[in-house]
């Protein structure tokens, strides 16, 4: 009984799933967890469904694996499902076993990952199957915040299925072979007569530049695996510990001289923010999530000094940095993230505001933007600002501002804080004087001139207590590092209450 289970319904099944340049569920296990360590529960369950011929067919597992296993010495939960029985449609008893691993998975404070590959609901079992769809969402839901949840999408994900991964962390996506969506290609062409193919619609690069379901997105199931192995690396076990530290070799005191050349000071000109960070961090290594995705603003979970940060960054090669309605869902979801699971938050400025524009006003972007604003004030986790070059009006604010509750705010001596830029100020502020001049151009210079030099100087801010220390880049890792270790004791209590009300 245990060979069958095992081996699944048959070998042309199995070559099906590899024609499709898929793995089976085992397969994808085997990649996932540290060699030996899978323990799986109930490979035996079978359905106990009558009609349309199911009391005929009731394979083992029930076209679902599931159990716990290692992923770098440390336990984690799986499920995974088994698209040669049945599809890996979800009925009772394959629903019940879900429910069983989430449940073991809480208790044990544990992260879940769930290896997705199914056609939905179980036709045949009816509203059974659809009941079962709402205990996964009831558990995604309680487990939320409390162990990590990964969901890695490897084979279809259609109808009310897609709001289970939509709950979780993290969604990985394989191009071609992964799709998801609520209503499919053929009825989104009968009701609306639009024409477009499964990977049009739901496939993993649309969800990794469009609509930002997926957070991560691969060209094969290894590398795919391979990172969320890495991922999991990053993350503690649950909410009530810290994610693991690992000594680097990287000094703690290394100067990082070249900043000064890789950030202009002209803050009109574009620069990579990444190559920021890789000089920043440990080794040069860190985690982009969302990569392509709100591309404006960068989210990344690295190591400085050992310990693991959670580090947002505005990214002036794109949209010059600037915050608009998907930048700040993208980084108000990750800073809400990194509290819950205790990763301290380091946050790079070089922000000119929030995107102007008609769209973004009825798009709702004072919304979308106090998204950002609610997940940083109410973050209790240690947090670090440090601007770079500008940060200007509310965006300043949004981005882990002083005023909002950062631990520690630092500046680069090229630094400018203001309500806007001096061109845009002097404009606003001295418009009559400048209007009434006999050469206004002049005089418009003269007034930015003024403005600059009065409410624009690097040290205004630091003057004001709104700094704690203007740092020379080049001490930047040594800085970040040596305030991280102070604050690690860092020990902060919210209001008592049920939950906030965060904007939506």
């Amino acid at each position: 009984m245990r060979e069958i289970a095992e081996s699944g319904p048959s070998e042309k099944a199995t070559a099906a799933q590899h024609a499709k340049g898929k793995l089976t569920a085992r397969e994808r296990i085997d990649l996932l967890l540290d060699d030996g360590t899978f323990q799986e529960v109930e490979p035996l369950r079978r359905h106990r469904a009558q009609g349309f011929g199911l009391e005929d067919k009731r394979p083992y597992t029930d076209g679902v694996v599931t159990g716990w296993g290692a992923v770098h010495g440390r336990t984690v939960f799986v499920y995974a499902h088994d698209f040669r029985i049945f599809g890996g449609a979800l009925g009772e008893a394959h629903a019940a076993k879900i429910h069983r691993i989430m449940d073991m998975a809480i208790a044990a404070g544990a992260p879940l990952v769930s290896l997705n590959d199914g056609a939905g609901a179980r036709i045949q079992e009816g509203v059974t199957a659809l009941a079962g769809y709402g205990g996964i969402f009831q558990r995604n839901t309680k487990a939320s915040g409390v162990i990590p949840q990964i969901s890695v999408m490897l084979g279809p994900c259609a109808g009310g299925a897609a709001y289970s991964p939509a709950l979780t962390d993290f969604v990985f996506m394989v191009r071609e072979t992964s799709q998801m969506f609520i209503t499919g290609p053929d009825v989104v062409q009968t009701v609306t007569g639009e024409k477009v193919t499964h990977n049009g619609l739901g496939g993993a690069d649309v969800h990794a530049t469009v609509s930002g379901v997926a957070h991560f997105a691969y060209d094969d199931e290894q590398s795919c695996l391979e990172d969320v192995r890495y991922l999991l690396s990053l993350l503690p076990q649950n909410n009530r510990e810290t994610a693991p530290a690992a000594p680097p070799e990287d000094p703690e005191d290394r100067r990082c001289d070249i900043l000064t050349d890789l950030v202009p000071v002209d803050g009109n000109r574009p620069y990579d923010m990444r190559r920021v960070i890789e000089e920043i961090v440990d080794d040069g290594e860190f985690l982009e999530v969302h990569e392509r995705w709100a591309t404006n603003v960068i989210v990344a979970l690295a190591r400085l000094g050992g310990q693991v940060v959670g580090i947002v960054a505005n990214q002036p090669q794109s949209l010059a940095g600037v915050l608009d309605i998907d930048a700040s869902d993208k980084a108000g979801r990750f800073v809400q993230l990194c509290d819950a699971f205790n990763i301290p938050l380091v946050t790079l400025l070089d922000v000119p505001g929030f995107l102007p524009g008609v769209d973004q006003e009825h798009g709702g972007i004072i919304r979308h933007g106090a998204k950002l604003l609610y997940a940083y004030c109410n973050a209790t986790v240690p947090r670090i600002s440090l601007v770079l070059r500008k940060a200007y009006g509310g965006a300043y604010i949004v981005m882990d501002s002083r005023s909002v509750g950062a631990d520690l705010a630092y500046a680069w001596p090229t630094n400018e804080i203001a309500v806007m830029g001096a061109e845009g100020a002097a404009n606003v502020v001295f418009r009559r004087r400048i209007a009434a001049a006999d050469d206004p151009e002049a005089m418009r210079e003269q007034m930015v001139k003024e403005y600059k030099s009065e409410l624009m100087h690097p040290y205004y801010a630091a003057e004001r207590g709104l700094l704690d220390d203007v740092i020379d880049p080049a001490d930047t890792r040594r800085v970040l590092i040596g305030a991280l270790r102070m604050l690690r004791t860092k020990h902060a209590e919210l209001a008592a209450r049920k939950h906030g009300n965060p904007p939506q």
